[in-house]
C-alpha cells in the first residue's frame, strides 16, 4: 500500500519568472514554475503559504490561479499576484476569485446566492402566467 504521507512531505521547488511590478494596480505579478517530482500536484494553499514567506507578505494578499500540470507530471506552471493592500486587491481582482480566496473565509465578500433549477422553472412559469394575464386584461 502507498504511504499517503509521502505526498505531503515530498519536497517542492518554486521558481518565479517574468516578475513585473504593476504600480497602477498595486501588485506584483509573475509566472510560477513548480517542480514536484514525487507528488501528483501541490495544493494551492501550500503555494500561497510558500509565496507569502518568499516575498515577505501576508497570505491574504497572495493570489494563485491558472495552474496547469505539464504532460508526464512532476512540473506545474501558473500565475501569481501579490497585492500591496486590501483595497488594491478588492479593486483589481474579479469577484469570483475574491469569493474563492481568503475573503470568503473572513466574510468580507458574501458568496452570491444561486437559484436552483426547480425554483428558476417555477419563477419562469409564474412570469408566463402573469404575462398572459396582463395580455388578457389589456385586450
Amino acid at each position: 500500500m502507498i504511504d499517503s504521507n509521502i505526498y505531503t512531505t515530498a519536497p517542492v521547488t518554486l521558481r518565479t519568472r517574468r516578475l513585473t511590478t504593476n504600480r497602477l494596480l498595486g501588485r506584483r505579478q509573475f509566472i510560477i514554475d513548480i517542480h514536484h517530482p514525487s507528488r501528483p500536484n501541490v495544493r494551492r494553499k501550500d503555494l500561497v503559504q510558500q509565496l507569502a514567506v518568499l516575498y515577505d507578505t501576508e497570505r491574504a494578499r497572495v493570489v494563485v490561479f491558472g495552474l496547469r500540470t505539464l504532460l508526464g507530471g512532476g512540473e506545474s506552471t501558473g500565475y501569481a499576484l501579490i497585492y500591496d493592500d486590501e483595497a488594491a486587491q478588492r479593486k483589481g481582482e474579479p469577484t469570483y476569485r475574491l469569493v474563492r480566496g481568503v475573503f470568503m473565509c473572513s466574510g468580507l465578500v458574501p458568496k452570491p446566492r444561486r437559484i436552483g433549477h426547480h425554483l428558476r422553472k417555477k419563477y419562469g412559469e409564474n412570469s408566463e402566467e402573469a404575462t398572459e394575464k396582463r395580455c388578457k386584461e389589456g385586450a
